[in-house]
């Protein structure tokens, strides 16, 4: 697939595949009737969306009446956390980490103005979960319980079905932001106590605009769209079908790759870091886990320069890449994770996040490894910081 960047921010978003592309046009075309319609011109498309809710719901071992397709993956989230609230009324408590995405920390913010109790799960300098702090936060006063499956920018993996089973002797409802794992790595909710999951298909190069939330069969659930009877009941509005047939083929795609992004792609990955860290042995820090997080995740900081400065330099060699989550890119404040993590100042305002994919390759790790210590080394040598150090060596 041709890009005219090399373009490593796949955690942002994916390009769409053009498998993916060539099924939407007909839902943008001749099939473009409202499948909640009597007639049969309407009708028709709804043996579309229930192939691609089929779709979906292989690919994280969930029946087809688990899923309800939603906008996107802030919606997934904000939609299980207020089911799980309404469906335990009495409790007043919600537990999260440190570390989630601004979807999930916004609505805990949102929840502490409305009078909830909100526990924050703090992490090691590695990113992984304490979890015996964990265990003394959710009580029989907890209603949900929300950790992410895999980080946005560090891509840590935790363990949720550790924690699911927590939430589950207390009484809680539980909940995983899967946004970033789903496609990644296998998924089998049918081994699981998981209550709700959430993910979003433009993570998987699908379209943006649409996302699914798993709710397990016998879990109570209050919807968050209010109005027709689209999606079980379960989320009201006219379904973007053209987005939702194309969400199903991804997943199914995703399925057939996932074998890929967990070996070339991780290769690719683990040549890209390695060339990194030789090629810039003082400068250069991996931030997270490396043993255990998505295989096309690195969170590289460098010491005494800017994030910010890192990106546009790479943009003028057309190379894509991020400093943090896409949803907090307008915010000059560091990364909340990696203030999390403790990560020294002096290497925390120079964080950049490489998140690869299937379009990936070797051309392209070498361009940015033939260009990148050099931008390292020219904004070095313009930080007051970085030039003290240099003096001093």
């Amino acid at each position: 697939m041709k890009q005219d960047v090399i373009y490593l921010d796949n955690n942002a978003t994916t390009a769409v595949d053009p498998r993916v592309r060539d099924v939407m046009l007909p839902f943008l075309t001749e099939l473009y009737g409202n499948p909640s319609s009597i007639h049969t011109f309407g009708g028709q498309v709804k043996k579309y969306i229930d192939r691609a809710r089929g779709q979906v719901a292989h690919l994280i071992g969930a029946d087809p009446s688990e899923i309800i397709f939603t906008s996107c993956g802030t919606e997934s989230d904000n939609t299980a956390i207020l089911s799980a609230l309404e469906s335990k009324p009495r409790r007043r408590k919600v537990v999260t980490t440190r570390v989630e995405h601004p979807a999930v920390l916004g609505m805990a913010k949102t929840l502490q103005q409305r009078g909830y109790h909100v526990e924050y799960c703090p992490v090691n300098k590695h990113g992984q979960l304490c979890m015996d702090a964990l265990v003394k936060m959710v009580t029989d006063d907890t209603a949900v319980v929300s950790v992410m499956w895999a980080n946005n920018e560090i891509g840590n993996i935790y363990p949720v079905f550790e924690v699911a089973e927590i939430a589950r002797q207390n009484g809680a409802l539980f909940h995983t932001d899967a946004v970033q794992a789903v496609g990644k790595i296998p998924i089998n909710l049918a081994k699981a106590n998981v209550d709700f999951l959430s993910l979003s298909g433009h993570k998987l190069h699908g379209p943006k605009g649409v996302g699914a939330l798993y709710v397990r069969k016998d879990v109570p659930f209050h919807p968050f769209m209010i109005g027709g009877h689209q999606e079980f009941g379960k989320r009201a509005g006219t379904e973007n079908v053209a987005s939702i047939v194309a969400f199903g083929r991804a997943a199914e795609l995703a399925a057939e790759t996932m074998a890929e992004e967990r070996t070339r792609v991780a290769r690719l990955r683990d040549r890209m870091e390695q060339g990194i860290l030789k090629r810039l042995p003082q400068q250069a820090v991996v931030n997270g886990n490396p043993q255990n997080r998505l295989p096309n995740t690195s969170n590289i900081s460098f010491k005494y320069v800017e994030g910010e400065s890192i990106l546009l330099h790479l943009n003028r060699f057309g190379i894509a890449a991020s400093s943090g989550s896409a949803c907090t890119s307008g915010s000059l404040e560091p990364s909340h994770v990696l203030r999390a993590l403790g990560i020294p100042e002096i290497t925390l305002h120079g964080s950049i996040r490489f998140s690869l994919s299937r379009y990936n390759t070797e051309e392209d790790i070498d361009f940015l490894l033939d260009k990148l210590p050099d931008i390292i080394h020219e904004l070095r040598a313009i930080s007051p910081y970085g030039r003290g150090e240099i003096a001093a060596s």
